[in-house]
């Protein structure tokens, strides 16, 4: 398992009984998380004194419960270079998935050791972790959502960062009809990175479902690429689909024409009060 274990202002603080106890900077949530199968031992003052507590609805979607007062957004840091405004929304999520800083600093180490100019996609972007990663180890980078909200979530965050002046560009755009109009312009990127959602429905009631495109949907990627590319990431928080899958898809879509190696594994967050890791999500990656 990769998972992220550098974090200050972010501590997965106990799990158990369908539920998670994080602490995001000053601030604790209680949140439901699928994966949490276990029981919770001991429901201590800790658990019971959550800042907020997000309690699912029976026929969908759910609630904050507030115990304190919190603010409209806030703001956490990771590794002293990424800054993140931490918002709690209607379906449970903050703004942030903390388990990915193991991609972002695998990202910097790749851009600010590869000797060159490097210009990067970031496909189903959301609020931008990933950008800014890139764009604070000197990428290029091109953001793509079809969220105009999260997009401009993304936009603050890379503010925030102090990272404005940097080369980033968002695009509020359908990921795929963005990709296809790229490869008839013959725009061509060094590094592609996506986290596709397991099922998706576009503008014209196009449909997608991982099973079935993702394979198509690299090998499209493919043709956006550079000769000399430098890395193809993939993260999937699909149920069911093994990371072995991503690896056996990068290496029938990348190994042939441009060699290089390939990882996969489970990303995950570590326990700080049991000792145990929490899975979040599996990534595929093809380097140079």
């Amino acid at each position: 398992m990769f998972y992220a274990k550098d974090w200050v202002d972010y501590e997965l603080l106990d799990t158990g009984g369908g539920e998670k106890l994080e602490r995001w900077g000053s601030i604790v949530l209680r949140r439901p998380d699928p994966q949490i199968i276990w029981p919770l031992e001991k429901e201590t003052s800790q658990w019971r004194e959550a800042d907020a507590h997000y309690h699912r609805s029976s026929s969908g979607g759910g609630q904050w419960q507030q115990n304190t007062e919190l603010p409209e957004r806030w703001t956490i840091t990771y590794d002293q270079k990424l800054s993140f405004y931490i918002k709690p929304t209607s379906f449970k999520h903050t703004g942030l998935f903390p388990e990915q800083a193991v991609n972002w600093k695998w990202m910097i180490d790749k851009i600010q050791n590869a000797g060159r100019p490097i210009k990067v996609l970031n496909l189903f972007a959301y609020t931008g972790g990933a950008s800014l990663a890139c764009a604070y180890a000197g990428a290029e980078v091109c953001h793509v959502d079809a969220s105009k909200g999260v997009v401009q979530w993304a936009k603050e965050n890379l503010h925030l960062s102090e990272l404005g002046s940097r080369p980033v560009r968002f695009i509020t755009d359908d990921v795929f009809k963005f990709v296809q109009r790229e490869q008839r312009r013959g725009s061509k990127y060094d590094a592609i990175i996506m986290d596709p959602p397991s099922y998706g429905r576009g503008p014209n009631g196009e449909t997608w479902k991982l099973e079935d495109d993702l394979f198509p949907f690299i090998q499209t990627c493919k043709t956006i690429l550079t000769d000399d590319p430098l890395f193809l990431l993939i993260n999937s928080y699909t149920t069911g689909i093994s990371s072995t899958v991503l690896e056996n898809i990068l290496s029938m879509a990348m190994k042939a024409k441009h060699g290089g190696t390939i990882s996969s594994g489970e990303i995950g967050l570590p326990i700080t009060n049991s000792g145990l890791k929490l899975p979040c999500g599996i990534l595929g990656r093809w380097e140079a």
